[in-house]
């Protein structure tokens, strides 16, 4: 049994999933990546982000100069890969299964890339949760509030941990001010990854 704690409404899993499991994961996130490669993203603004990605699922989330949505195709024109069967068990476990996600975002941190601060409002209900299962490197994530600016809380999240975003938390901008090379041996070759499933539609 896996007792959450919270910060800002967020719930945080400790060690939810076993060191198998993780290497499970790992190995169903390369199957997704082989089909669908990870690419690096343009902002709207003209500026490509730190960390590569790519996704799974009905919907895969990009961003260019026409701005942040989800496609239903990646850049290489194929559909996304299905979403991995343990990963939507997680989701079963801690969302609940009224609604499945239609995305599974995969995102890789190498050893400099971060992720600034930011909400997840490209859905179209935010009644559904956002789930993040976390790979590899501890990551430092920071949680701020339902507007910009203002005491932001931090923590770091290991391997194996997952967090739920919903209910009042739902809309609070967060984000990964860096990891901490080095400390997993999960990925051959180092960093993170971190998986984050969302309902679109």
């Amino acid at each position: 049994m896996h007792f959450p704690f919270e910060i800002r409404g967020f719930r945080i899993f400790r060690e939810y999933l076993s060191a198998s499991a993780q290497k499970a994961m790992v190995s169903e996130t390369r199957s997704i990546a082989l089909e669908a490669p990870l690419f690096s993203p343009t902002t709207p603004s003209g500026k490509k982000m730190s960390v590569r990605m790519t996704s799974a699922g009905k919907y895969g989330w990009y961003s260019d100069r026409k701005g942040y949505r989800y496609e239903r195709i990646h850049p290489n024109g194929r559909p996304w890969p299905m979403i991995p069967e343990s990963v939507l068990e997680i989701w079963r476990e801690i969302a609940g299964m009224e609604r499945m996600p239609d995305c599974c975002l995969v995102n890789h941190y190498g050893e400099k890339a971060r992720m600034g601060m930011h909400q997840d409002s490209d859905e179209a209900d935010f009644k559904w949760p956002v789930l993040s299962i976390s790979l590899g490197d501890d990551a430092l994530f920071r949680i701020g509030n339902r507007t910009r600016g203002g005491s932001t809380e931090s923590i770091w999240l290991n391997s194996g941990d997952v967090v739920l975003m919903g209910g009042s938390a739902r809309l609070h901008f967060h984000g990964v001010d860096r990891i901490r090379p080095g400390s997993s041996t999960l990925l051959s070759g180092g960093g993170r990854i971190n998986l984050t499933c969302r309902v679109v539609d």
